[in-house]
């Protein structure tokens, strides 16, 4: 029996089989009883002329009350008190109403009767359902049958972690409403060699996690959790490589770090298992931030961020509604992704935020003077950019126009309106730049250094971090559209590499770095290894339960222009400090002649009014000293 959809016609037809049964049982010892004792039979059982049609009333009404009151939507495991009181319910409504019906047509069966065959009824019942389901968790754990209902599952980890969760999942088991009754623990793999060979709650320890891909197949598992969360970074990578390999979902355990933070000890570790994301396969865990700095940093006071409907930008704007300000204005040019983050904060706090959205561009200078002379923000994050490499190599000019100008029309206006903090967004690719997008990077990283150099009572920062996961124009959002249509996977070299870090890690960067900053500082986050692109789109694939090269093919592209092989995220010339958050580290700042910057922007002004690209990206190579202009 391979497929399991007739469970609920097999305990229907069980039940009226039962019921039947029951009936003649009791009429047959009512009987017995009448003859022992001296009785007339006919005073305490029915007559057999009458016994068939009770026997098809009590069937009919019985069944019908048992469905209604909805005994066919799971059998148990284990056995609660509102089970057996359901079954006698609707066991006792449906005699009383045979009985009714009976005394109507003449026909009534005795008291004795009824009582009898209802307790022999519930008795039945319960017992049958508890024996079905033993057989059927057997069946399915042993593969001799599959249901939809459950998931095979393989456990990974045989410690503490994966003993709560088969706790919880055997005392979800009785509930058809808990999500974990869909679990089912078929076996489990642990590097301990004292635990191979041996049983975790009657579940079998059948390998070692290189195991893996070989287990799933072995035992037909569609669902392997990851239980493991006292693993160190590599560990927690190579094991999940072999997860991947097995072209089954994913869910995992979050770090011992993270898994009580929020509720406590007394939280179910099954409510914390997440399906894995493709940052788990990164090798290290989510950075921490010192929240208590950043709420310091933002509560009770209005900040402004422009470029706020993007991906970056909306995350500010999440994580800064969190820590009370007196204000938040949006700024950004796209109406869409502004109504979006608009529309989501309205959502979910509703008037006790003070949220104003506007359109505009950081490019006009006199439209963002008004803005900044009507809301006076104490905080300004500079998140507008245009950062997409090869749609920048095309348009030079517009880039200088966003980013650079618009950078320097910002820092301008927060001096004049005496800002407390301007905190700009920049990247790893204003590092020795090969693009034309990295190189007006560097030249707002440029401009925030030359306007902290010059004092006043506005501190300046840039924070500097590689590729964001998810985040517009991200490979990621790429490789799933690809892999959801059914298209090969683009990756422009097998050897290129990148930094990687998830868009609420980049963001708590910028806000503890505005928190702890003093003014000219460049904040770089230390991001692990980098990773390869090849393998990234390997492990994606491999997440859609799919495998790499015959299931999906990946092409490989070529560079496009202004790409290279891989990213800095420092400059030589600028060394490193430490700060108290191990993860992020300080870049000295380097002295800006601010004459010299002020006439070469004068005259790169000049060049994009022209719209001249050529005349633009050699100006921009003479303002960059490190920029090497890659064309591919």
């Amino acid at each position: 029996m391979k497929n399991f959809n007739i469970r609920k016609v097999f305990l229907m037809v069980a039940d009226v089989v039962i019921l039947a049964l029951t009936a003649l049982l009791s009429n047959a010892l009512l009987s017995w009883y009448g003859i022992i004792t001296n009785q007339t039979t006919l005073e305490i059982a029915l007559q057999p002329i009458r016994i068939f049609g009770m026997i098809g009333m009590i069937s009919l009404f019985c069944f019908l009350l048992l469905f209604v009151f909805g005994a066919y939507n799971k059998v148990w495991k284990e056995l609660k008190a509102n089970d057996i009181l359901m079954c006698a319910l609707a066991v006792a409504l449906g005699l009383a109403l045979s009985f009714i019906f009976a005394y109507f047509m003449n026909k009534p069966a005795t008291i004795e009767f009824m009582v009898l065959d209802m307790v022999l009824s519930v008795a039945a019942i319960v017992s049958f359902r508890l024996a079905f389901r033993r057989t059927v968790v057997q069946l399915v754990r042993a593969g001799e049958i599959t249901n939809e209902e459950y998931d095979r599952t393989l456990i990974v980890g045989a410690g503490k972690a994966a003993q709560m969760i088969l706790q919880e999942i055997k005392n979800a088991r009785s509930d058809s409403n808990n999500p974990s009754n869909i679990i089912m623990p078929v076996c489990m793999v642990d590097d301990d060699p004292s635990k191979y060979h041996t049983r975790v709650m009657g579940i079998d320890v059948v390998g070692r996690t290189k195991d893996i891909p070989l287990v799933c197949r072995q035992y037909n598992i569609e669902l392997v959790i990851f239980a493991i969360p006292s693993c160190s970074e590599e560990e927690r990578k190579r094991i999940m490589g072999y997860c991947s390999e097995s072209g089954c979902r994913i869910k995992t355990v979050p770090y011992l770090s993270q898994l009580f933070q929020d509720d406590g000890e007394n939280t179910q570790i099954l409510s914390q298992v997440k399906d894995i994301k493709i940052e788990d396969l990164l090798g290290r865990p989510p950075i921490l931030f010192n929240k208590k700095k950043i709420r310091d940093f933002i509560y009770g006071k209005t900040c402004l961020v422009t470029g706020g409907g993007g991906s970056i930008g909306s995350e500010l704007v999440r994580q800064i509604a969190k820590y009370h300000p007196e204000q938040i204005v949006i700024v950004d040019i796209y109406e869409n992704n502004a109504y979006d983050i608009q529309q989501e904060l309205f959502i979910d706090y509703g008037d006790a935020l003070n949220l104003v959205t506007l359109i505009a561009s950081v490019r006009d200078y006199n439209k963002m003077d008004e803005i900044m002379r009507e809301y006076h923000p104490q905080v300004v994050f500079h998140a507008a950019a245009h950062k997409h490499v090869p749609l920048m190599e095309t348009s030079p000019t517009e880039a200088v126009k966003n980013n650079i100008f618009g950078t320097l029309n910002m820092v301008n206006l927060a001096e004049k309106y005496r800002v407390e903090k301007f905190v700009m967004i920049s990247t790893d690719k204003a590092v020795n730049p090969t693009n034309v997008m990295g190189a007006t990077k560097r030249c707002c990283e440029m401009i925030v250094q030359y306007k902290s150099q010059q004092g006043g009572s506005t501190e300046f920062v840039t924070t500097r971090f590689g590729n964001v996961l998810g985040s517009n124009g991200s490979v990621i959002p790429l490789f799933r559209k690809q892999i959801e249509a059914g298209r090969p996977v683009t990756v422009t070299d097998p050897n290129i590499i990148r930094y990687f870090m998830t868009i609420p890690e980049a963001v708590s960067l910028v806000l503890e770095a505005g928190a702890i900053a003093r003014g000219g500082e460049i904040f770089v986050l230390d991001m692990g290894d980098p990773v390869k692109i090849t393998t990234l789109a390997e492990n994606l694939i491999r997440m859609y339960g799919k495998v790499p090269y015959r299931d999906v093919e990946i092409k490989f592209t070529g560079l496009r222009p202004g790409e290279k092989l891989y990213e800095e995220l420092l400059m030589d010339e600028e060394g490193l400090q430490k700060t108290d958050n191990k993860k992020i580290f300080i870049g000295n700042q380097i002295d800006i002649d601010e004459q010299k910057l002020l006439s070469q922007l004068d005259e790169l002004h000049r060049i994009v009014e022209t719209n001249d690209n050529d005349a633009t990206v050699k100006k921009l190579e003479s303002m960059v000293d490190t920029f090497h202009h890659v064309t591919n």
